[in-house]
């Protein structure tokens, strides 16, 4: 007993005499199918419970008896704990699932068990995940809820100087002109002083003709966080807010996310922006971890967390590469688009993420040396992300490799025979890459890959393979290597959950023609379709922002530790609902990955981004 408690944990953190002191301690009991071990919520227990074989279900929370199980346990889980070392009733509820050996242990055995560093985690851990299900959900999530006063709107055909009184009048810093087919103009305090004032224009001037013709404008319900990133990415003075009928309901700009968590992080933001050196740069950045702990300590979506920690990341990389080429006087920025790929350019980085990149340069880059000239300083900005705590493999996609450093055009001669070849020259593997690029320095238009493959769909051949090829990443719990090397208690979030639905929401998205980046941005694009029913879209959202704030918490305890951080986790150390989340959302998953599989074969890809009724 002694050698089974030691392989599992929180146990295995004892040393030997307290281990046979335990195990002295304890004893073996059996159940039947359907028994009721222990009912924690109706009596405090004294005892705590490691199942030996065979497997429980588990009530975490009082207000779901009644619902399936939070969790199933298997051999080496430990329940009870926290009923019998506090003496209270506060559950759990457990239920033999099928005939079920268990150990028993005293609470008066185990003190020195939940004292250890393992034991602290694994109570720590069940403390916040029932504190999760209690918590008030947070506020300001959305962008109708920062906005303050009632809009301020215009007339076409009034003067900028009776636009100019009416801002003061109402004390705004915007003016909102309505125009014919349901757009906005704009006139801001930034117009009047560039456009009106600057050029010594008559104040009865129309607004009409310095107005910004049409604004950007937010819907009710968009999440603040992606109106923050519409600001800072678009470099915006505000942005229209607008109800599902189109009328204005205000506005909102920088200023008004400081009262939201949405803005954490900015003023750390501004700093690397007037950051003098390379190496204030680096100091800034090594703060990135603990602002993103507090934004997971929050609380808020995964979604929101991981878009602002991708915020600063991409003004640390901008302000990388600036400060690297200015010390580098026969190299021209102007020459350089810098692309992010992966999960940086969706907006879902985590610590455990790789910093992936590429550069596309001008034309006027047309010679060996002049390219090996950049390449050079492309490898020293990698340098000093990695001295800046940032994880760039320099055998990846990373611009000081010549795969990953080219001319506009010779990145769209390598698309189109991607599209044409894809299983040549990793065409797969650059295709899916580069359709995931954003640029955030230098020429923003849309990248030359995901214009060639914007009508991929008009080659089904390719269409098919690549969409095959994606489903090749299946979503499963264990697979036949992890048995094969006893690696059965281990789960790689990553590639066996969170990829496969990066994947589908890729290709889902491309079917019906969409733009989109991020991952829960593409299957709403894609929602409906004939590729990804509504239902099943929805899920899949579910399922990767449970799995991300999953990844994220534990790559934040990893990095706390001063472990290595990565996407595996040990199932036995999880909680119990988080054990179950997992177990729950790969079966969603596979689910949706089978049904893929199924339309493939009798299905056209001219079909899969037709609406899901149109099926016959």
């Amino acid at each position: 007993m002694a050698r089974f408690l030691g392989d599992h944990s929180p146990f295995s953190a004892l040393d030997e005499p307290e281990l046979r002191a335990v195990a002295g301690a304890a004893r073996m009991v059996e159940y039947p199918a359907g028994a009721e071990i222990l009912d924690a919520f109706e009596t405090a227990v004294d005892d705590l419970f490691v199942v030996l074989s065979g497997q429980v279900e588990l009530w975490t929370s009082t207000g779901r008896l009644e619902e399936p199980a939070d969790e199933t346990l298997s051999a080496g889980c430990v329940f009870g704990h926290s009923s019998a070392l506090s003496g209270d009733a506060i559950g759990p509820r457990a239920v033999a699932l099928g005939p079920v050996r268990l150990v028993r242990i005293p609470g008066t055995a185990v003190g020195s068990v939940f004292s250890s560093p393992a034991g602290v985690r694994l109570l720590a851990r069940d403390l916040a995940a029932a504190a999760g299900l209690s918590r008030a959900e947070p506020r300001l999530r959305t962008v109708e809820e920062l906005v303050v006063s009632a809009p301020v709107v215009g007339d076409p055909e009034m003067t900028v100087g009776q636009a100019a009184r009416l801002m003061t009048e109402r004390s705004s810093r915007y003016l909102a002109v309505p125009g014919r087919t349901g757009e906005f103009g704009l006139v801001t305090d930034a117009v009047l002083r560039e456009r009106v004032v600057a050029p010594g224009l008559s104040p009865d001037t129309p607004v009409r003709e310095v107005m910004i013709p049409c604004a950007v404008t937010a819907s009710v319900g968009t999440p603040t966080v992606k109106v923050l990133l519409e600001l800072t990415e678009q470099r915006l003075d505000l942005v229209l807010v607008t109800d599902s009928s189109g009328a204005l309901r205000g506005a909102v700009d920088p200023t008004d996310f400081l009262a939201s968590p949405s803005a954490a992080g900015m003023l750390l933001r501004a700093q690397l922006q007037r950051a003098e050196n390379l190496e204030q740069v680096v100091t800034l950045a090594r703060r990135l971890p603990a602002l993103l702990g507090d934004l997971v300590g929050q609380r808020r979506e995964a979604s929101e967390a991981t878009a602002i920690y991708s915020i600063l990341l991409d003004t640390v990389q901008r302000r990388v590469l600036s400060l690297v080429l200015r010390r580098r006087p026969e190299l021209d920025e102007a020459e350089v688009t810098w692309m992010l790929l992966g999960s940086n350019a969706r907006w879902e980085p985590t610590l455990g993420s790789d910093i992936d990149s590429a550069a596309v340069f001008a034309e006027s880059v047309d010679t060996t040396a002049r390219t090996a000239a950049y390449r050079a300083a492309f490898a020293e900005v990698g340098d000093v992300l990695r001295e800046a705590g940032l994880r760039v493999d320099e055998h990846g996609a990373t611009p000081s490799s010549a795969a990953f450093a080219r001319t506009r055009s010779q990145w769209r001669h390598a698309a189109e025979q991607w599209l044409s070849n894809p299983l040549d020259n990793k065409g797969m593997l650059m295709a899916s890459l580069l359709l995931d690029g954003r640029p955030i320095q230098g020429d923003p238009r849309e990248s030359a890959v995901h214009q060639v493959f914007a009508d991929v769909r008009d080659h089904p051949g390719t269409m098919r393979l690549l969409v095959r090829e994606s489903l090749s990443h299946r979503a499963r719990l264990r697979s036949v290597r992890d048995v094969l090397a006893r690696r059965g208690d281990t789960f790689n979030l990553k590639d066996h959950a969170l990829r496969p639905v990066v994947e589908i929401a890729r290709w889902a998205a491309l079917s019906v023609r969409s733009a989109e980046l991020s991952t829960r941005e593409r299957l709403a694009a894609a929602s409906g379709s004939t590729l990804l029913p509504a239902q099943q879209a929805q899920t899949l959202i579910e399922v990767f922002e449970a799995l991300q704030r999953l990844r994220l918490r534990h790559q934040i305890a990893q990095f706390e530790r001063d472990d290595p951080v990565s996407d595996i986790v040990w199932m036995p150390r999880l909680a119990p609902l988080d054990r179950s989340l997992v177990s729950q959302s790969v079966r969603e998953i596979a689910s949706v990955q089978k049904r893929l599989f199924n339309l493939l074969q009798y299905t056209s890809p001219a079909e899969w981004g037709l609406p899901a009724e149109t099926l016959p």
